[in-house]
């Protein structure tokens, strides 16, 4: 999925590797009958002729934008949880990527709405120590056993020091 053996650094593993809920292709699937309906009636309803082929392009042309489309993006979208970070990789034609050491995370919260509670998902929303916006997570399957499951690795990884010199397992510094 989005991170393989090659992206690893030495002792890193893959904890948990997710894709967005499938909840985000109700709508692609809703225009997808749609079209189909539309289509099946074009048939039926208009003669022979060019206005038939208008119609069944212009049903293509929707057909690709709005399901074919995001059916796509949510295929190239996933997130990886690793023993050192979390990574997000998106996009069909330029890959688009983002990493977040875990000793950078300062908080990790989730979201779940009505809708999301009835399909199991919600968005999980990671913040770091940096100056770029945290990162969100937008219908993670089972959010809730992933982020506690996030907590954990968080916690396992924290030594308990509260000297507040650096994170407690930020990688040493060189000194000047």
């Amino acid at each position: 999925m989005a991170l393989n053996e090659k992206n690893l650094t030495d002792g890193e593993r893959v904890v948990m590797e997710l894709r967005e809920h499938p909840k985000a292709l109700v709508w692609p699937i809703v225009v997808l009958i749609a079209v189909l309906i539309t289509a099946v009636v074009a048939g039926m309803l208009i003669p022979e002729g060019p206005g038939r082929w208008v119609a069944w392009v212009v049903l293509a042309v929707v057909a690709v934008v709005w399901v074919f489309v995001p059916w796509l993006r949510w295929r190239s979208t996933s997130f990886s949880v690793t023993t050192q970070r979390i990574a997000m990789r998106s996009g069909v034609f330029t890959r688009i990527g983002r990493d977040i050491p875990l000793y950078r995370i300062n908080d990790v919260s989730m979201e779940m709405g009505l809708i999301d509670r009835m399909f199991g998902c919600g968005t999980l929303v990671v913040s770091d120590a940096t100056e770029k916006a945290g990162m969100k997570l937008p219908d993670v399957p089972d959010v809730e056993s992933v982020h506690r499951e996030l907590q954990e690795l968080l916690f396992r990884a924290d030594d308990g020091s509260d000297d507040g010199e650096w994170p407690p397992t930020e990688p040493p510094r060189r000194r000047r």
